[in-house]
């Protein structure tokens, strides 16, 4: 009796020790039922459109160029994207096959694209345009079925009470030290207008922490923040281009530039976590519009990378930049319908599927769907693929596209796959079935 006394002294001093640390996040299980919808859905899109679009060179050109902020927010003055069509775009990046889209609605240069009350220096207030953009995109995703999520930019170069960091010393404000309590309440405000006003939210997508990654004593407070957005709305999930480890309170981990596991960047040399995945890369070499980059990545490099993040069970976030006047660059929208074409055939190879129980090779990758392993074959230079199964037995195998059964030989570790060619598709997608 006194051993089950203490055992149950011990269990609620460390329920008591769990609830008493602030930074212990439990998710709701709204949160972990979106964790597992976000895994499943595999492809989104990303948009980075702001004032700087307007001047054709990227998404930091008022960093990169020290713009003075003053003269930098005239440009609002005469920003009016008379082309835009919430819907259109939507229908445009729902042929790709993504599933959620991810829009900026405040990027580092401090301009806000919604309508907020908590500054001027918005879509709807500071332009002739005067259209809530993001409200007419979350009615839009809300009528064609595809989540929304929110970029929001943690740092600023335009306002005054932000903190200077390492970025953004340029633009002429005044005070270095800032008002962190001003700024974080600011930011809170505007996070509490997007979770109230504009429907259900998929995921905020912070940016921006490494801006004070040199000052071990400045603090986000983040677990306040992302408290909040639990509160607001417990499905919304969070994650946070930090580059590190994630942090208690954040649902997915981003990988910048990089697959899972590789660090070509030099930005994703942090540890793989058990929280969902997802990593961003740009369909050209601009996150925002640049005018003079044409350099898209070929269909097949980018239909490969939405294979690859599968095999490593992580999302493909693909960004675009619009265009000032509020469309989307033909070469996006071309890129967009020849990816579509793709997952209108291979959808079911990676949606709803998680890495398979290969890991990734110098040939492709797999993704497995309960007893369904889809081998996705890549780069093979032979008719021949050996398959490390280990106890697994394979009942059924054929090409996915025709059904056309594929012939094996089995030892006591896998099968060895003899193909009738060497494969030369974008992706050569075998089925087998385990058992």
């Amino acid at each position: 009796m006194k051993k089950v006394v203490l055992a149950l002294v011990l269990l609620f001093t460390f329920v008591l020790s769990i609830i008493a640390q602030p930074n212990v996040y439990v998710p709701a299980k709204e949160n972990m039922e979106a964790r597992e919808q976000f895994q499943d859905n595999k492809f989104g899109i990303f948009l980075h459109w702001g004032l700087y679009c307007m001047l054709a060179t990227g998404e930091w050109t008022m960093n990169d160029n020290n713009l003075n902020y003053k003269e930098y927010a005239k440009l609002a003055g005469g920003f009016y994207p008379s082309k835009f069509d919430a819907d259109k775009w939507v229908s445009q990046i729902k042929a790709s096959g993504a599933k959620y889209i991810c829009i900026t609605s405040r990027h580092h240069e401090g301009f806000s694209m919604f309508n907020t009350q908590y500054s001027d220096y918005n879509i709807v207030k500071a332009t002739p345009f005067k259209r809530d953009i993001l409200k007419e995109l979350a009615d839009a995703c809300a009528r064609q079925g595809i989540k929304l999520h929110l970029y929001y930019s943690h740092l600023d170069w335009y306002r005054n009470d932000y903190p200077w960091g390492r970025t953004g010393r340029g633009t002429g404000r005044s005070n270095p030290k800032g008002d962190w309590k001003s700024y974080y309440q600011f930011m809170n405000n505007q996070l509490t207008e997007l979770l109230t006003n504009y429907g259900p939210i998929g995921c905020i997508w912070f940016d921006g922490w490494w801006d004070h990654d040199i000052d071990p004593n400045f603090d986000w407070q983040l677990p306040g923040q992302y408290a909040l957005i639990h509160r607001l709305q417990p499905a919304c999930l969070i994650e946070n281009n930090h580059h590190q480890t994630p942090y208690p309170g954040e649902d997915i981990q981003e990988f910048e530039r990089d697959l899972p596991g590789e660090n070509t960047a030099g930005l994703s040399g942090q540890k793989i976590s058990k929280l969902p995945l997802e990593t961003c890369e740009t369909m050209n070499g601009m996150w925002g519009y640049k005018i003079a980059d044409m350099n898209y990545k070929p269909t097949k490099t980018l239909i490969q990378y939405l294979v690859k993040a599968a095999g490593r069970n992580a999302n493909l976030l693909l960004n675009i930049g619009p265009q000032p006047n509020g469309e989307l660059p033909d070469m996006a929208v071309q890129r967009l319908q020849e990816i579509g074409e793709w997952t209108k055939q291979y959808g079911e190879t990676i949606y709803g599927t998680r890495g398979g129980l290969i890991p990734p090779q110098d040939w492709g990758v797999t993704t497995q769907k309960n007893n369904k392993l889809f081998v996705h074959i890549l780069n093979l230079k032979s008719q021949s693929l050996y398959l490390p199964l280990g106890k697994n037995k394979v009942a059924h195998a054929f090409i996915f596209k025709n059904h056309k059964p594929v012939k094996y030989k089995k030892d006591k570790s896998g099968i060895q796959l003899q193909l009738d060619e060497v494969p030369t598709d974008i992706d050569y997608v075998i089925e087998l079935t385990i058992v």
